[in-house]
């Protein structure tokens, strides 16, 4: 099978194990830069181009930064329309991508969220702050990643300041509940194919309520609660996603979802894990994806 694994750098660890496992599967494999890539869009042919040449692979896997979620978002629709198999199609990335619209669609589900509120006007913080009962309270910025622009505000008065500066930046805020007893740690719960293959528990460093990893935090390896991985399972089911990692808060209310990633990093959790997750992905990819050539006929 030809795999296209779209991805701005070829040296990042989760694109070379996708890549490795693809290869050790006996699979023919392609790292594209999805911003070289260029489409032709006519009735009925849809194609992409790379560097002058058509690409047809049997299936693609998107690594889609957030930067560029729009155009990325558009060439796997694009693929879409050409019949190719996609690890995570279009809408899926562009809802995932969407931290609000994706907060209102797991609240539709009824999976567990810290209370959120969202406004536009500074002029309604008193009733932001007593939705989410703080402060304390965490202000996030949507466009956010990887702990940047998420900031706790322990009172009223830092908060007020806190949102009232993203406000002067015309930032689109949320602002969340803060749940204490999660002590500065959440969970990566990473889905393929509607089961949970691996998890971590993230733990800040001191002083940190963010448990990112690139902010310092370490990871080690935890058995989920049946509660916690069927929260997992919904969330990813809920955005529509193949592939996610979904990130928990252990709380008294039981487990709360903070984010779905469409394209979650490998690193961290295969080495706290110990698990091949590269390998489960591939195979689903094998599982899922048609490999004759009617399947690209252009079908929408």
């Amino acid at each position: 099978m030809k795999l296209a694994i779209l991805s701005r750098n070829s040296g990042l660890y989760s694109t070379q194990r996708l890549r490795e496992a693809a290869v050790l599967r006996g699979h023919e494999v392609a790292i594209v830069d999805y911003l070289r890539c260029y489409m032709e869009i006519s009735a009925r042919t849809p194609k992409i181009l790379f560097r002058g040449d058509e690409l047809r692979p049997d299936a693609v896997v998107p690594r889609i930064g957030a930067t560029y979620t729009f155009y990325g978002a558009a060439l796997v629709l694009q693929f879409e329309m050409a019949g190719v198999f996609t690890l995570n199609d279009s809408q899926s990335i562009s809802r995932s991508r969407d931290k609000l619209r994706s907060l209102q669609l797991l609240s539709r589900a009824g999976v567990g969220l810290p209370t959120t509120s969202f406004a536009h006007s500074t002029q309604d913080i008193d009733g932001l702050l007593e939705v989410v009962g703080g402060p304390p309270v965490v202000v996030k910025l949507l466009e956010g990643t990887q702990g940047l622009g998420v900031v706790l505000a322990e009172t009223r008065k830092a908060a007020d300041s806190v949102i009232s500066a993203f406000r002067q930046l015309d930032a689109n805020i949320l602002v969340q509940e803060y749940i204490k007893e999660a002590g500065g740690s959440d969970i990566r719960a990473f889905v393929v194919g509607g089961k949970v293959v691996a998890a971590m528990k993230r733990q800040g460093p001191p002083g940190e309520f963010r448990s990112n990893l690139h902010r310092g935090g370490h990871a080690e390896s935890i058995k989920l609660s049946p509660a916690e991985r069927a929260t997992a399972v919904r969330a990813a089911k809920t955005m529509g996603l193949n592939v996610a990692g979904v990130d928990l808060l252990q709380s008294d209310a039981g487990p709360m979802v903070l984010e779905v990633n469409s394209s979650p990093g490998l690193e961290g959790i295969e080495t706290a894990s110990g698990i091949d997750i590269a390998d489960a992905i591939i195979e689903f990819i094998e599982d899922h994806a048609v490999h004759e050539p009617a399947a690209r006929s252009g079908r929408g």
